[in-house]
């Protein structure tokens, strides 16, 4: 507790108004420095805030608590809703989770905002008319984190993908769109490949988008999304994707605007919400007081918007911006021939304190309302499901993996009423009428269909009971549903 007790030795600490409770989590290396050099700003600033302080990460580790989180940290943000995080190391090796994903996940802070703009020419960027939003959902798709290894040679991962989760997300984003003053939302997928999980992420997007006629919408495949963000990061205005996608998009933004130092993240929940730079805590210049507070700045700034304190962000960013366009920059973003003075983490405080009040010359001016964002979400009408039939996947590796002989085994040990209708090894179909050059790994995916509906799970059961006796190994089974009759499973060829 050795950083919450210097903040409490401060000064200008001891001088916060007591009128809204955050919880500040100063962080490792680089993270107290930058956190005081923020919130003597915000102080200055007359946010009326006070800071209850916490650890996380390193030496919560060294603790021994995997999650990076304290039982008694979690108390506190969980009453507040709000918390204001520096970076934290995650130490490498096994067992040792993210504290940023444990947070996101287990407070459901469900969108992450992360604003990317260049401010040329005093910071230089190779697309000085970039500034675009990227919003990505925090909690789902392959960041859900459960991954098997099934066989010698195959590892998979699960890509859940819920619409109650995509229509949070893209309701979030089409609500600050219209907030902030956004005219356009391109929605960002895969679904020409994965039709189901991201297929479902683009159908939500385009039944929300019909009920905000005041935005304009379009979506984009993420590959080529992505190269026409990298090529022109100005023709976007906010961007909403999956949690993956989004989360690589946004360093690319952030990247493209000329310092990642600069990036900061919103997270936001329906109780809770964090606000934390992009960057990591980059322990070698801890100590050294040259680190860039700027991703911290602006992501408390967000902070202000989403308690309701506008006006007070407003003051800080312009502030800042005022700074950056006086040419008074910390060493990271130090050009000669663009910067005036190179200063330290405590002198562009300082600057930027003395900025208050003032508005930017050159650089667009912000204007922040009071009224954070908030999203409501429907209820879809249920539809009718019926069992079709099972995805049994299993380990062979006899015969020299020939497809025909595992489907000639299955077949004879599968009881009536359950027919295999194909098998893929990868995702590619090698029964029937496989080829003999695709390559076969010792991980099969077998299909069995049914005669008609099951009435319950006893039938896949049953199927199981047959293959396990005559000695299949069974690795996992998924169930084979249809929704009104639509399939909700992908089909293979000629089914």
């Amino acid at each position: 507790m050795q950083a919450r007790e210097e903040f409490l030795r401060k000064e200008w600490y001891r001088k916060v108004s007591v009128k809204r409770r955050c919880v500040v989590a100063p962080g490792d290396g680089i993270g107290p420095e930058i956190t005081e050099a923020v919130l003597r700003i915000l102080d200055a600033a007359g946010a009326p805030l006070e800071y209850d302080l916490i650890e996380l990460g390193e030496a919560v580790y060294r603790q021994g608590v995997t999650s990076g989180v304290p039982p008694e940290a979690w108390d506190k943000i969980r009453a507040s809703g709000c918390l204001l995080k520096g970076p934290v190391t995650t130490p490498q090796g096994q067992g040792f989770k993210s504290v940023n994903v444990t947070i996101r996940k287990t407070l459901n802070l469900f969108a992450n905002v992360r604003p990317c703009k260049a401010y040329n020419p005093f910071i230089a960027s190779p697309h000085p008319g970039m500034n675009l939003v990227i919003i990505r959902e925090n909690e789902e798709d392959l960041y859900a984190g459960i991954e098997h290894r099934q066989t010698h040679e195959v590892t998979q991962v699960l890509k859940l993908v819920s619409r109650p989760g995509c229509e949070k997300i893209v309701r979030f984003a089409f609500e600050y769109a219209r907030a902030f003053g956004r005219r356009r939302l391109t929605c960002m997928t895969k679904d020409n490949i994965m039709k189901l999980t991201d297929g479902l992420f683009h159908r939500v997007f385009d039944e929300v988008a019909a009920q905000y006629p005041d935005i304009a919408s379009d979506h984009m495949i993420i590959d080529i999304g992505s190269a026409r963000l990298a090529a022109s990061p100005e023709t976007f205005d906010v961007i909403v994707t999956l949690n993956l996608y989004g989360d690589i998009l946004s360093d690319i933004a952030a990247q493209l605007t000329g310092s990642i130092g600069l990036a900061a993240s919103a997270n936001i929940g329906e109780q809770a919400a964090m606000f934390e730079a992009v960057h990591g805590s980059a322990p070698d210049i801890a100590g050294r007081g040259v680190a860039n507070p700027s991703g911290l700045l602006i992501a408390a700034t967000q902070m202000l918007v989403h308690l309701g304190f506008g006006d007070i962000a407003q003051t800080v960013k312009n502030a800042w911006l005022c700074t950056i366009e006086d040419g008074i920059h910390t060493p990271d973003i130090f050009r000669e021939g663009l910067s005036a003075e190179e200063v330290g983490t405590a002198a562009f405080a300082d600057a930027v304190i003395a900025r208050l009040g003032r508005t930017p010359k050159q650089l667009a001016p912000v204007q922040y309302q009071n009224t954070p964002v908030r999203v409501q979400t429907s209820s879809p009408p249920r539809s009718n499901r019926q069992l079709v039939g099972v995805d049994v996947f299993v380990y062979w590796d006899q015969d020299g993996r020939r497809a025909d002989t595992l489907a000639g085994w299955l077949q004879s040990a599968a009881p009536a009423g359950a027919h295999l209708s194909l098998i893929t090894n990868r995702g590619v179909k090698v029964y029937p009428e496989g080829l003999p050059e695709t390559f076969c790994t010792d991980h099969w995916r077998c299909r069995f269909r049914f005669d008609g509906p099951a009435e319950d799970y006893g039938r896949c059961l049953e199927l199981l009971g047959s293959l396990a006796a005559a000695g299949v190994d069974i690795i996992k089974t998924e169930n084979l549903y249809t929704y009104d009759g639509e399939p909700g499973f992908t089909l293979g060829q000629g089914e």
